[in-house]
Protein backbone atom coordinates (compact mmCIF):
# COMPACT_ATOMS: atom_id res chain seq x y z
CA UNK A 1 0.00 0.00 0.00
CA UNK A 2 2.59 2.60 0.93
CA UNK A 3 4.52 1.74 -1.93
CA UNK A 4 1.38 2.49 -4.46
CA UNK A 5 0.57 5.41 -2.87
CA UNK A 6 4.29 7.13 -3.21
CA UNK A 7 3.78 5.98 -7.01
CA UNK A 8 0.62 7.65 -7.27
CA UNK A 9 2.26 10.89 -5.15
CA UNK A 10 5.36 10.89 -7.76
CA UNK A 11 2.68 10.12 -10.58
CA UNK A 12 1.43 13.86 -9.66
CA UNK A 13 4.42 15.30 -9.18
CA UNK A 14 8.24 14.15 -10.40
CA UNK A 15 9.62 16.57 -7.97
CA UNK A 16 7.86 14.79 -5.08
CA UNK A 17 9.05 11.34 -5.93
CA UNK A 18 12.03 12.53 -3.77
CA UNK A 19 9.79 11.04 -0.78
CA UNK A 20 10.73 7.72 -0.83
CA UNK A 21 9.49 4.89 1.25
CA UNK A 22 12.01 2.52 3.63
CA UNK A 23 10.47 -0.24 4.22
CA UNK A 24 10.91 -1.60 7.92
CA UNK A 25 12.34 -5.21 8.79
CA UNK A 26 9.82 -6.32 11.45
CA UNK A 27 10.86 -8.34 14.10
CA UNK A 28 8.93 -11.88 14.64
CA UNK A 29 5.75 -10.94 16.83
CA UNK A 30 6.37 -7.00 16.30
CA UNK A 31 3.31 -4.75 15.53
CA UNK A 32 4.76 -1.56 15.78
CA UNK A 33 5.97 -1.16 12.17
CA UNK A 34 2.42 -1.73 10.52
CA UNK A 35 1.47 1.30 13.08
CA UNK A 36 3.95 3.40 11.58
CA UNK A 37 3.69 2.33 7.91
CA UNK A 38 -0.40 3.40 8.64
CA UNK A 39 1.18 6.99 9.85
CA UNK A 40 3.65 7.54 7.17
CA UNK A 41 0.40 6.43 4.45
CA UNK A 42 -1.85 9.08 6.57
CA UNK A 43 1.02 11.72 6.44
CA UNK A 44 1.36 11.62 2.94
CA UNK A 45 -2.25 11.46 1.83
CA UNK A 46 -2.41 14.91 3.82
CA UNK A 47 0.98 16.38 1.90
CA UNK A 48 0.07 15.44 -1.40
CA UNK A 49 -3.76 16.67 -0.70
CA UNK A 50 -2.22 19.77 0.37
CA UNK A 51 0.41 20.12 -2.10
CA UNK A 52 -2.84 19.34 -4.48
CA UNK A 53 -4.86 22.33 -3.48
CA UNK A 54 -1.55 24.57 -3.23
CA UNK A 55 -0.57 23.90 -7.04
CA UNK A 56 -3.93 23.91 -8.33
CA UNK A 57 -5.48 26.91 -6.69
CA UNK A 58 -2.55 29.07 -6.75
CA UNK A 59 -2.95 32.77 -8.32
CA UNK A 60 -0.62 32.38 -10.83
CA UNK A 61 0.42 30.07 -13.94
CA UNK A 62 2.56 27.17 -12.72
CA UNK A 63 4.84 24.69 -14.34
CA UNK A 64 7.26 21.87 -14.08
CA UNK A 65 9.28 21.73 -17.22
CA UNK A 66 11.48 18.76 -17.99
CA UNK A 67 15.20 19.33 -19.41
CA UNK A 68 13.87 19.01 -23.08
CA UNK A 69 11.66 22.15 -22.12
CA UNK A 70 8.13 21.04 -22.21
CA UNK A 71 6.15 20.98 -19.51
CA UNK A 72 6.04 17.91 -17.14
CA UNK A 73 2.67 18.89 -15.28
CA UNK A 74 1.08 22.56 -15.47
CA UNK A 75 -1.75 24.15 -12.66
CA UNK A 76 -5.30 25.79 -14.14
CA UNK A 77 -4.03 29.00 -14.05
CA UNK A 78 -1.47 28.22 -16.44
CA UNK A 79 -3.36 26.52 -18.60
CA UNK A 80 -6.01 29.65 -18.59
CA UNK A 81 -3.00 32.16 -19.41
CA UNK A 82 -2.20 29.99 -22.48
CA UNK A 83 -5.43 28.83 -23.46
CA UNK A 84 -4.14 25.21 -24.00
CA UNK A 85 -4.84 21.72 -22.09
CA UNK A 86 -2.52 20.18 -19.96
CA UNK A 87 -2.08 17.46 -22.23
CA UNK A 88 -1.89 19.85 -25.01
CA UNK A 89 0.91 21.82 -23.65
CA UNK A 90 2.65 18.37 -22.46
CA UNK A 91 3.01 18.56 -26.27
CA UNK A 92 4.53 22.22 -26.99
CA UNK A 93 7.97 23.22 -25.62
CA UNK A 94 8.14 26.54 -23.50
CA UNK A 95 10.17 28.11 -26.49
CA UNK A 96 6.86 26.93 -29.10
CA UNK A 97 4.83 28.77 -26.23
CA UNK A 98 7.23 32.36 -26.67
CA UNK A 99 6.55 34.96 -29.09
CA UNK A 100 9.07 34.67 -32.09
CA UNK A 101 10.33 38.30 -31.17
CA UNK A 102 11.32 37.24 -27.22
CA UNK A 103 12.62 33.98 -27.79
CA UNK A 104 16.33 34.93 -28.84
CA UNK A 105 16.69 36.61 -25.21
CA UNK A 106 14.91 33.41 -23.70
CA UNK A 107 17.55 31.59 -25.33
CA UNK A 108 20.63 33.74 -23.79
CA UNK A 109 18.79 33.27 -20.30
CA UNK A 110 18.35 29.56 -21.26
CA UNK A 111 22.09 28.89 -21.90
CA UNK A 112 22.95 31.10 -18.39
CA UNK A 113 20.71 28.76 -16.68
CA UNK A 114 21.92 25.39 -18.25
CA UNK A 115 25.51 26.46 -17.58
CA UNK A 116 25.23 27.36 -13.48
CA UNK A 117 25.49 30.89 -14.34
CA UNK A 118 22.36 32.00 -12.74
CA UNK A 119 20.05 30.14 -10.13
CA UNK A 120 16.70 31.81 -11.83
CA UNK A 121 15.96 34.60 -13.60
CA UNK A 122 12.91 36.70 -14.07
CA UNK A 123 11.69 38.80 -16.84
CA UNK A 124 8.77 40.52 -18.97
CA UNK A 125 7.51 38.86 -22.31
CA UNK A 126 4.98 37.39 -24.60
CA UNK A 127 3.55 33.70 -24.59
CA UNK A 128 1.53 33.15 -28.21
CA UNK A 129 -1.95 32.38 -26.15
CA UNK A 130 -3.99 29.37 -28.68
CA UNK A 131 -6.26 31.76 -30.08
CA UNK A 132 -3.38 33.59 -31.65
CA UNK A 133 -3.30 36.22 -29.89
CA UNK A 134 -0.15 37.61 -27.65
CA UNK A 135 -0.10 37.70 -23.88
CA UNK A 136 1.84 39.64 -21.98
CA UNK A 137 3.59 37.40 -19.13
CA UNK A 138 6.01 38.33 -15.67
CA UNK A 139 7.72 34.87 -15.81
CA UNK A 140 10.30 33.36 -13.20
CA UNK A 141 12.09 30.39 -14.05
CA UNK A 142 14.72 28.81 -11.70
CA UNK A 143 16.94 25.11 -12.43
CA UNK A 144 16.86 22.53 -9.69
CA UNK A 145 17.88 18.82 -9.66
CA UNK A 146 15.24 15.81 -9.21
CA UNK A 147 16.03 13.16 -6.75
CA UNK A 148 17.37 10.97 -9.75
CA UNK A 149 19.96 14.21 -10.52
CA UNK A 150 18.38 15.04 -13.61
CA UNK A 151 17.84 19.12 -14.46
CA UNK A 152 14.12 20.61 -14.11
CA UNK A 153 12.52 23.85 -14.31
CA UNK A 154 10.21 25.70 -12.15
CA UNK A 155 8.21 28.25 -14.15
CA UNK A 156 6.05 30.64 -12.81
CA UNK A 157 3.92 33.30 -14.70
CA UNK A 158 1.86 36.16 -13.85
CA UNK A 159 -0.65 37.49 -16.75
CA UNK A 160 0.18 41.30 -17.01
CA UNK A 161 -2.00 42.22 -20.09
CA UNK A 162 -3.99 44.40 -18.67
CA UNK A 163 -0.95 46.81 -16.80
CA UNK A 164 1.04 46.27 -20.22
CA UNK A 165 -2.12 47.84 -22.46
CA UNK A 166 -2.66 50.48 -20.01
CA UNK A 167 1.44 51.39 -20.26
CA UNK A 168 0.62 51.27 -23.53
CA UNK A 169 -2.61 52.86 -23.79
CA UNK A 170 -0.29 55.97 -21.67
CA UNK A 171 2.40 55.51 -24.28
CA UNK A 172 -0.04 56.57 -27.17
CA UNK A 173 -1.87 59.42 -25.27
CA UNK A 174 1.20 61.31 -24.40
CA UNK A 175 3.12 60.58 -27.85
CA UNK A 176 0.94 61.40 -30.30
CA UNK A 177 -1.89 64.23 -31.04
CA UNK A 178 -5.20 63.44 -29.99
CA UNK A 179 -7.01 65.39 -33.69
CA UNK A 180 -4.62 63.88 -36.13
CA UNK A 181 -3.57 61.07 -34.55
CA UNK A 182 0.25 61.98 -35.65
CA UNK A 183 3.28 62.11 -33.60
CA UNK A 184 3.46 65.24 -31.29
CA UNK A 185 5.82 66.83 -30.60
CA UNK A 186 7.54 64.86 -28.36
CA UNK A 187 7.63 62.15 -30.32
CA UNK A 188 9.29 64.15 -33.10
CA UNK A 189 11.86 65.24 -31.25
CA UNK A 190 12.82 61.31 -30.16
CA UNK A 191 12.64 60.84 -33.75
CA UNK A 192 14.38 63.84 -35.08
CA UNK A 193 17.39 62.84 -32.49
CA UNK A 194 17.60 59.46 -34.29
CA UNK A 195 17.57 60.79 -37.78
CA UNK A 196 20.30 62.89 -36.82
CA UNK A 197 22.36 60.21 -35.12
CA UNK A 198 21.58 58.35 -38.25
CA UNK A 199 23.09 61.24 -40.73
CA UNK A 200 26.24 61.54 -38.76
CA UNK A 201 26.93 57.85 -38.98
CA UNK A 202 26.22 58.31 -42.54
CA UNK A 203 26.92 61.04 -43.83
CA UNK A 204 24.01 62.15 -45.13
CA UNK A 205 21.41 65.17 -45.00
CA UNK A 206 18.37 65.82 -42.42
CA UNK A 207 15.77 68.22 -43.67
CA UNK A 208 13.28 69.72 -41.24
CA UNK A 209 10.23 71.39 -42.56
CA UNK A 210 7.88 73.26 -40.54
CA UNK A 211 4.59 73.42 -42.37
CA UNK A 212 2.02 76.63 -41.50
CA UNK A 213 -1.13 76.62 -43.24
CA UNK A 214 -1.53 79.78 -44.77
CA UNK A 215 -4.71 81.92 -43.47
CA UNK A 216 -6.24 79.54 -41.34
CA UNK A 217 -7.93 81.81 -38.99
CA UNK A 218 -10.41 82.75 -41.51
CA UNK A 219 -11.79 79.30 -41.78
CA UNK A 220 -12.09 79.12 -38.20
CA UNK A 221 -13.74 82.64 -37.96
CA UNK A 222 -15.87 81.72 -40.65
CA UNK A 223 -17.23 78.50 -40.62
CA UNK A 224 -15.95 77.46 -36.98
CA UNK A 225 -13.43 75.64 -35.06
CA UNK A 226 -14.80 72.04 -35.79
CA UNK A 227 -14.41 72.93 -39.22
CA UNK A 228 -10.92 73.95 -39.10
CA UNK A 229 -10.31 70.93 -36.78
CA UNK A 230 -11.57 69.09 -40.18
CA UNK A 231 -8.93 71.07 -42.58
CA UNK A 232 -5.79 70.29 -39.67
CA UNK A 233 -6.74 66.16 -40.11
CA UNK A 234 -7.11 66.29 -43.56
CA UNK A 235 -4.01 68.70 -43.89
CA UNK A 236 -2.16 65.66 -42.00
CA UNK A 237 -3.45 63.07 -43.98
CA UNK A 238 -2.22 65.24 -47.29
CA UNK A 239 1.39 65.61 -46.24
CA UNK A 240 2.13 62.01 -44.58
CA UNK A 241 0.82 60.52 -47.94
CA UNK A 242 4.30 62.26 -49.61
CA UNK A 243 6.28 60.86 -47.29
CA UNK A 244 8.45 57.66 -47.07
CA UNK A 245 8.62 54.80 -44.59
CA UNK A 246 10.43 56.00 -41.60
CA UNK A 247 9.65 59.60 -42.17
CA UNK A 248 7.93 61.57 -39.69
CA UNK A 249 4.89 63.83 -40.24
CA UNK A 250 3.72 65.67 -36.68
CA UNK A 251 1.72 68.31 -35.51
CA UNK A 252 3.12 70.99 -33.65
CA UNK A 253 0.16 71.85 -32.75
CA UNK A 254 -2.74 74.81 -34.08
CA UNK A 255 -2.40 74.65 -37.92
CA UNK A 256 1.56 74.19 -37.97
CA UNK A 257 2.76 70.62 -39.00
CA UNK A 258 6.65 69.12 -38.89
CA UNK A 259 8.36 67.10 -41.25
CA UNK A 260 11.63 65.16 -40.91
CA UNK A 261 13.17 63.37 -44.11
CA UNK A 262 16.50 61.78 -43.03
CA UNK A 263 18.60 60.12 -45.18
CA UNK A 264 18.60 62.38 -47.95
CA UNK A 265 21.41 62.39 -50.44
CA UNK A 266 21.17 66.44 -51.96
CA UNK A 267 19.09 69.68 -51.13
CA UNK A 268 16.76 69.13 -54.04
CA UNK A 269 15.63 65.91 -52.38
CA UNK A 270 14.23 68.25 -50.14
CA UNK A 271 13.29 70.51 -52.30
CA UNK A 272 10.95 68.42 -54.29
CA UNK A 273 8.94 67.04 -51.42
CA UNK A 274 8.29 70.67 -50.13
CA UNK A 275 6.78 71.15 -53.38
CA UNK A 276 4.34 68.31 -53.37
CA UNK A 277 2.96 69.50 -50.34
CA UNK A 278 2.65 72.50 -51.56
CA UNK A 279 0.57 71.11 -54.01
CA UNK A 280 -1.53 68.95 -52.49
CA UNK A 281 -2.52 71.49 -49.38
CA UNK A 282 -3.61 73.64 -52.57
CA UNK A 283 -6.17 71.05 -53.54
CA UNK A 284 -9.95 72.06 -53.34
CA UNK A 285 -11.22 70.63 -49.94
CA UNK A 286 -15.28 70.15 -49.39
CA UNK A 287 -16.21 71.08 -46.48
CA UNK A 288 -19.72 71.48 -45.41
CA UNK A 289 -20.73 71.81 -48.51
CA UNK A 290 -18.56 74.55 -49.17
CA UNK A 291 -15.37 74.42 -51.53
CA UNK A 292 -12.11 75.83 -49.47
CA UNK A 293 -8.51 76.07 -51.41
CA UNK A 294 -6.29 75.79 -47.96
CA UNK A 295 -2.22 76.57 -48.63
CA UNK A 296 0.65 76.44 -46.66
CA UNK A 297 3.91 77.93 -46.18
CA UNK A 298 7.64 76.12 -45.58
CA UNK A 299 10.36 76.56 -43.33
CA UNK A 300 13.37 74.16 -44.26
CA UNK A 301 16.32 73.63 -42.37
CA UNK A 302 19.02 71.11 -43.39
CA UNK A 303 21.44 69.12 -40.97
CA UNK A 304 24.40 70.07 -41.12
CA UNK A 305 24.20 72.84 -42.64
CA UNK A 306 21.78 74.81 -40.28
CA UNK A 307 22.41 72.86 -36.76
CA UNK A 308 23.75 69.71 -35.45
CA UNK A 309 21.52 69.31 -32.39
CA UNK A 310 17.22 68.96 -32.53
CA UNK A 311 16.63 72.39 -30.84
CA UNK A 312 18.43 74.64 -33.19
CA UNK A 313 17.29 72.66 -36.41
CA UNK A 314 13.82 73.04 -34.88
CA UNK A 315 14.06 76.76 -34.31
CA UNK A 316 15.82 77.59 -37.83
CA UNK A 317 13.39 75.62 -39.80
CA UNK A 318 10.45 77.43 -37.75
CA UNK A 319 12.36 81.09 -38.70
CA UNK A 320 12.47 80.07 -42.34
CA UNK A 321 9.05 79.43 -42.68
CA UNK A 322 8.21 82.63 -40.79
CA UNK A 323 10.10 84.33 -43.68
CA UNK A 324 8.02 82.34 -46.56
CA UNK A 325 4.60 83.35 -44.83
CA UNK A 326 5.73 86.95 -44.97
CA UNK A 327 6.83 86.32 -48.36
CA UNK A 328 3.09 85.90 -48.92
CA UNK A 329 3.10 82.05 -48.61
CA UNK A 330 2.15 78.98 -50.68
CA UNK A 331 5.76 78.74 -51.22
CA UNK A 332 9.19 77.26 -49.40
CA UNK A 333 11.79 78.93 -48.16
CA UNK A 334 15.38 77.41 -46.59
CA UNK A 335 16.94 78.92 -43.48
CA UNK A 336 19.99 81.58 -44.04
CA UNK A 337 22.31 82.75 -41.23
CA UNK A 338 21.47 86.05 -42.12
CA UNK A 339 17.64 85.29 -40.96
CA UNK A 340 18.75 84.97 -37.19
CA UNK A 341 18.76 88.65 -35.69
CA UNK A 342 19.49 87.12 -32.25
CA UNK A 343 22.50 85.23 -32.74
CA UNK A 344 24.77 88.07 -31.77
CA UNK A 345 21.91 88.66 -28.69
CA UNK A 346 22.43 84.87 -27.46
CA UNK A 347 26.18 84.97 -27.83
CA UNK A 348 25.99 88.22 -25.63
CA UNK A 349 23.80 86.53 -23.28
CA UNK A 350 26.18 83.01 -22.78
CA UNK A 351 28.96 85.81 -21.63
CA UNK A 352 26.45 87.32 -18.58
CA UNK A 353 25.39 83.81 -17.98
CA UNK A 354 28.72 82.96 -17.30
CA UNK A 355 29.21 85.93 -15.08
CA UNK A 356 26.06 85.35 -13.45
CA UNK A 357 27.26 83.12 -10.69
CA UNK A 358 30.37 85.56 -10.02
CA UNK A 359 28.10 88.21 -9.57
CA UNK A 360 25.62 86.72 -7.52
CA UNK A 361 22.63 87.19 -9.84
CA UNK A 362 20.93 83.98 -9.34
CA UNK A 363 17.78 83.94 -7.08
CA UNK A 364 15.63 81.15 -5.87
CA UNK A 365 11.86 81.69 -5.95
CA UNK A 366 9.25 79.06 -4.54
CA UNK A 367 6.28 78.16 -5.47
CA UNK A 368 3.81 76.15 -2.03
CA UNK A 369 2.31 73.00 -2.65
CA UNK A 370 -0.54 71.85 -1.15
CA UNK A 371 -2.05 68.47 0.56
CA UNK A 372 -5.29 68.73 -1.58
CA UNK A 373 -7.45 66.91 1.00
CA UNK A 374 -6.44 69.06 3.69
CA UNK A 375 -5.68 72.56 1.77
CA UNK A 376 -2.00 72.37 4.27
CA UNK A 377 1.43 73.61 2.54
CA UNK A 378 3.32 70.63 2.99
CA UNK A 379 6.20 71.64 0.35
CA UNK A 380 7.41 74.20 -1.60
CA UNK A 381 9.71 74.00 -5.20
CA UNK A 382 12.62 75.86 -5.73
CA UNK A 383 12.31 77.96 -8.90
CA UNK A 384 15.33 80.04 -10.43
CA UNK A 385 15.66 83.14 -11.55
CA UNK A 386 17.82 85.50 -13.02
CA UNK A 387 17.97 89.47 -12.04
CA UNK A 388 21.06 90.87 -13.27
CA UNK A 389 22.62 93.30 -11.93
CA UNK A 390 21.49 96.19 -15.02
CA UNK A 391 17.88 94.84 -16.58
CA UNK A 392 15.28 93.18 -15.72
CA UNK A 393 14.83 89.87 -14.12
CA UNK A 394 15.23 86.89 -16.55
CA UNK A 395 12.39 83.70 -16.92
CA UNK A 396 13.81 80.86 -16.62
CA UNK A 397 12.86 79.82 -20.09
CA UNK A 398 15.22 82.68 -21.68
CA UNK A 399 18.19 81.20 -19.89
CA UNK A 400 17.96 77.51 -19.31
CA UNK A 401 18.40 76.23 -22.83
CA UNK A 402 21.14 78.33 -22.96
CA UNK A 403 22.50 77.09 -19.96
CA UNK A 404 22.26 73.43 -20.81
CA UNK A 405 23.53 74.17 -23.90
CA UNK A 406 26.69 75.32 -22.63
CA UNK A 407 27.03 73.03 -20.02
CA UNK A 408 26.22 75.98 -17.16
CA UNK A 409 23.51 73.78 -16.36
CA UNK A 410 26.16 71.67 -13.76
CA UNK A 411 27.24 74.41 -12.13
CA UNK A 412 24.12 76.56 -11.89
CA UNK A 413 21.95 73.46 -10.99
CA UNK A 414 24.51 72.86 -8.05
CA UNK A 415 24.12 76.26 -6.77
CA UNK A 416 20.48 75.73 -6.46
CA UNK A 417 20.53 72.36 -4.52
CA UNK A 418 23.21 73.82 -2.46
CA UNK A 419 20.67 77.54 -2.05
CA UNK A 420 18.05 75.37 -1.13
CA UNK A 421 19.36 73.03 1.17
CA UNK A 422 20.36 76.11 3.24
CA UNK A 423 17.04 77.51 2.87
CA UNK A 424 14.93 74.25 4.67
CA UNK A 425 17.58 74.37 7.27
CA UNK A 426 17.13 77.93 8.00
CA UNK A 427 12.82 77.59 7.80
CA UNK A 428 13.33 74.36 10.29
CA UNK A 429 15.50 76.72 13.06
CA UNK A 430 12.96 79.52 12.32
CA UNK A 431 10.35 77.50 13.74
CA UNK A 432 8.14 77.18 10.67
CA UNK A 433 6.19 73.99 10.25
CA UNK A 434 8.20 71.15 8.83
CA UNK A 435 8.63 71.59 4.62
CA UNK A 436 9.89 69.38 1.99
CA UNK A 437 12.11 71.19 -0.87
CA UNK A 438 11.53 69.98 -4.01
CA UNK A 439 14.73 70.69 -6.33
CA UNK A 440 14.55 70.22 -10.00
CA UNK A 441 17.71 68.32 -11.17
CA UNK A 442 19.13 68.95 -14.93
CA UNK A 443 19.57 65.79 -17.39
CA UNK A 444 23.59 66.98 -17.09
CA UNK A 445 23.26 67.00 -13.86
CA UNK A 446 21.79 63.93 -13.29
CA UNK A 447 24.52 61.91 -15.08
CA UNK A 448 27.32 63.57 -13.46
CA UNK A 449 29.10 60.74 -12.33
CA UNK A 450 29.27 62.80 -8.27
CA UNK A 451 25.97 63.67 -7.99
CA UNK A 452 25.46 61.17 -4.81
CA UNK A 453 28.25 62.61 -3.23
CA UNK A 454 27.60 66.28 -4.21
CA UNK A 455 23.90 65.96 -2.52
CA UNK A 456 25.76 63.80 0.50
CA UNK A 457 28.21 66.78 1.08
CA UNK A 458 25.41 69.31 0.89
CA UNK A 459 23.21 67.84 3.06
CA UNK A 460 25.98 67.17 5.72
CA UNK A 461 27.54 71.27 5.26
CA UNK A 462 24.01 72.98 5.24
CA UNK A 463 22.25 70.60 8.04
CA UNK A 464 19.39 70.53 5.51
CA UNK A 465 17.23 67.15 7.09
CA UNK A 466 17.07 64.42 3.89
CA UNK A 467 14.04 63.40 4.32
CA UNK A 468 12.91 66.82 3.45
CA UNK A 469 14.50 66.94 0.34
CA UNK A 470 12.51 66.06 -2.91
CA UNK A 471 14.81 65.59 -6.22
CA UNK A 472 13.09 66.10 -9.55
CA UNK A 473 13.76 64.64 -12.70
CA UNK A 474 12.06 64.77 -16.01
CA UNK A 475 11.12 61.07 -17.32
CA UNK A 476 12.72 61.84 -20.37
CA UNK A 477 15.98 62.22 -19.07
CA UNK A 478 15.69 58.94 -16.32
CA UNK A 479 14.95 56.47 -19.29
CA UNK A 480 17.86 57.86 -21.03
CA UNK A 481 19.83 55.45 -19.17
CA UNK A 482 17.88 53.49 -16.89
CA UNK A 483 19.47 50.87 -15.66
CA UNK A 484 21.75 53.72 -14.08
CA UNK A 485 18.82 55.74 -13.06
CA UNK A 486 17.59 52.66 -10.52
CA UNK A 487 21.23 53.07 -9.27
CA UNK A 488 21.49 56.16 -8.45
CA UNK A 489 17.47 56.87 -7.29
CA UNK A 490 18.76 53.96 -4.89
CA UNK A 491 21.84 55.41 -3.48
CA UNK A 492 19.72 58.84 -2.62
CA UNK A 493 16.78 56.74 -1.44
CA UNK A 494 19.16 55.28 1.13
CA UNK A 495 19.84 58.60 2.31
CA UNK A 496 16.59 59.31 3.16
CA UNK A 497 16.14 61.97 0.12
CA UNK A 498 12.48 61.92 -1.78
CA UNK A 499 12.57 61.02 -5.30
CA UNK A 500 10.00 62.76 -7.99
CA UNK A 501 9.12 62.15 -11.57
CA UNK A 502 8.56 65.32 -13.18
CA UNK A 503 6.83 66.24 -16.35
CA UNK A 504 5.30 62.58 -16.35
CA UNK A 505 3.34 61.76 -19.58
CA UNK A 506 5.25 63.95 -21.50
CA UNK A 507 8.16 61.13 -21.81
CA UNK A 508 8.15 57.07 -22.97
CA UNK A 509 8.78 55.66 -19.51
CA UNK A 510 8.22 51.92 -19.22
CA UNK A 511 6.07 51.41 -16.41
CA UNK A 512 8.10 48.27 -15.55
CA UNK A 513 10.98 50.03 -14.78
CA UNK A 514 9.19 52.65 -12.82
CA UNK A 515 8.15 49.51 -10.57
CA UNK A 516 12.45 49.35 -10.13
CA UNK A 517 12.34 53.13 -8.90
CA UNK A 518 12.20 53.66 -5.13
CA UNK A 519 10.18 57.32 -6.11
CA UNK A 520 7.99 58.39 -4.09
CA UNK A 521 5.63 60.58 -6.49
CA UNK A 522 4.45 61.71 -10.09
CA UNK A 523 4.33 65.07 -11.10
CA UNK A 524 1.64 65.99 -13.80
CA UNK A 525 2.76 68.27 -16.37
CA UNK A 526 1.09 71.45 -16.65
CA UNK A 527 0.33 70.70 -20.29
CA UNK A 528 -2.25 68.30 -19.49
CA UNK A 529 -3.64 70.15 -16.57
CA UNK A 530 -4.23 73.42 -18.50
CA UNK A 531 -7.15 71.95 -20.08
CA UNK A 532 -8.25 68.69 -17.93
CA UNK A 533 -12.13 70.17 -17.53
CA UNK A 534 -12.49 70.83 -21.10
CA UNK A 535 -10.38 68.55 -23.11
CA UNK A 536 -11.43 64.73 -22.55
CA UNK A 537 -7.51 63.43 -24.08
CA UNK A 538 -5.90 65.78 -21.31
CA UNK A 539 -8.64 64.56 -18.58
CA UNK A 540 -8.32 60.93 -19.66
CA UNK A 541 -4.50 61.32 -19.74
CA UNK A 542 -4.25 62.58 -16.22
CA UNK A 543 -7.18 59.98 -14.92
CA UNK A 544 -4.54 57.26 -16.06
CA UNK A 545 -1.55 58.96 -14.91
CA UNK A 546 -3.47 59.00 -11.17
CA UNK A 547 -4.46 55.67 -11.17
CA UNK A 548 -1.04 54.27 -12.67
CA UNK A 549 1.02 55.92 -9.76
CA UNK A 550 -1.33 54.70 -6.89
CA UNK A 551 -1.53 51.55 -8.32
CA UNK A 552 2.41 51.48 -7.41
CA UNK A 553 2.14 53.50 -4.31
CA UNK A 554 3.12 56.70 -5.57
CA UNK A 555 1.95 60.34 -4.40
CA UNK A 556 0.55 62.32 -7.33
CA UNK A 557 1.48 66.08 -7.73
CA UNK A 558 -0.38 68.16 -10.41
CA UNK A 559 1.23 71.38 -11.86
CA UNK A 560 0.24 74.45 -13.35
CA UNK A 561 -3.51 74.50 -11.30
CA UNK A 562 -4.66 77.64 -12.07
CA UNK A 563 -8.62 77.58 -11.32
CA UNK A 564 -10.60 76.06 -8.70
CA UNK A 565 -12.88 74.11 -11.66
CA UNK A 566 -9.20 72.43 -11.98
CA UNK A 567 -8.48 71.84 -8.15
CA UNK A 568 -12.35 70.11 -8.02
CA UNK A 569 -11.36 67.86 -11.02
CA UNK A 570 -8.07 66.49 -9.50
CA UNK A 571 -9.58 66.51 -5.88
CA UNK A 572 -12.34 64.10 -7.09
CA UNK A 573 -9.56 61.51 -8.79
CA UNK A 574 -7.71 61.24 -6.10
CA UNK A 575 -4.81 63.56 -7.26
CA UNK A 576 -2.36 63.77 -4.29
CA UNK A 577 -0.86 67.13 -4.06
CA UNK A 578 -1.13 70.70 -6.26
CA UNK A 579 0.63 73.50 -7.14
CA UNK A 580 0.13 76.80 -9.66
CA UNK A 581 -1.04 80.44 -9.50
CA UNK A 582 -4.45 79.24 -7.75
CA UNK A 583 -2.45 78.69 -4.63
CA UNK A 584 0.40 81.40 -4.94
CA UNK A 585 2.47 82.30 -7.83
CA UNK A 586 6.29 81.50 -6.85
CA UNK A 587 7.50 83.92 -4.08
CA UNK A 588 10.97 84.78 -2.05
CA UNK A 589 11.87 83.17 0.94
CA UNK A 590 10.00 85.79 2.81
CA UNK A 591 6.83 84.83 1.08
CA UNK A 592 6.72 81.53 2.07
CA UNK A 593 7.35 82.72 5.89
CA UNK A 594 4.00 84.73 5.37
CA UNK A 595 1.80 82.63 3.91
CA UNK A 596 2.50 79.95 6.29
CA UNK A 597 1.83 82.41 8.94
CA UNK A 598 -1.22 83.68 7.41
CA UNK A 599 -3.05 80.40 6.60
Amino acid sequence: MPGMICDMFEAADPIAANLKFRQPVPACGDTCPAAIDERDVRLLREREELYRLTFNQAAVGIAHVAANGRPVRVNRKYCAITGYSEVELQRLTTCELTHPDDRAQDESLQQRLRSGDIAEYSREKRYLHKNGHAVWINVTVSALFDAAGERRYITVVEDISRRKGAEETLLRMASHDALTGLPNRLLLEDRLSHAIAHAQRTQTLVAVMFVDLDRFKNINDSLGHDAGDEVIVEAGRRIARHLRDGDTAARQGGDEFVVVLGGLAREADACTVAQDILDTLCQPMLLRGQEIFPAGSIGIGLYPRDGTDTPTLLKNADTAMYRAKGDGGNKYQFYANSMSLDALDSLRMEGALRRALERDEFRLYYQPQVDIATGAVIGVEALLRWQPQLGPMIAPDDFIPLAEQTGLIVPIGDWVLATACAQQKSWRDAGLPPLTVSVNLSARQFQHRDLVGLVARLVRDTGCDASSLALEITETAVMENPQAAVAIFRQLSKMGVRLAIDDFGTGYSSLAYLKRFPIDSLKIDRSFVRDITDDTDDAAIVHSVIALAHSMKLKVVAEGVEDARQLQFLREHGCDQMQGYYISKPVPPAGIESLLQNR
